[in-house]
């Protein structure tokens, strides 16, 4: 191998990095990047579910403690729908149980 094929193989390396770049990029001006996540953790606070209105408003539904918050969130600020909501028993298995 000479200079020439290791230049060829790091301007192909280079090139379909920035196609990556330009992919993620897109996705998060369309919104695909939150679409389809759904994020749960153990602590206080969460988010339980985001769905995009258009392309300027998203409503998101908050989790705090055992109550959750429904918000619309866009780039002149925050609106809360309805507060207080008690989000309904857990259907997942506990450990115990058989599936």
């Amino acid at each position: 191998m000479d200079l020439t094929d290791y230049l060829q193989f790091i301007a192909a390396l280079v090139f379909v990095i920035a196609l990556i770049g330009g992919f993620a990029i897109v996705a998060r001006r369309l919104g695909l990047s939150t679409r389809f996540a759904t994020v749960r953790n153990a602590g206080r606070l969460g988010i339980v579910a985001s769905v995009p209105l258009d392309a300027r408003r998203r409503l998101v539904l908050l989790r705090r403690d055992d109550q959750e918050h429904l918000v619309i969130l866009s780039q002149a600020g925050e609106t809360v729908v309805e507060t207080g909501i008690t989000p309904p028993p857990s259907t997942e298995n506990e450990p115990g149980d058989k599936p």
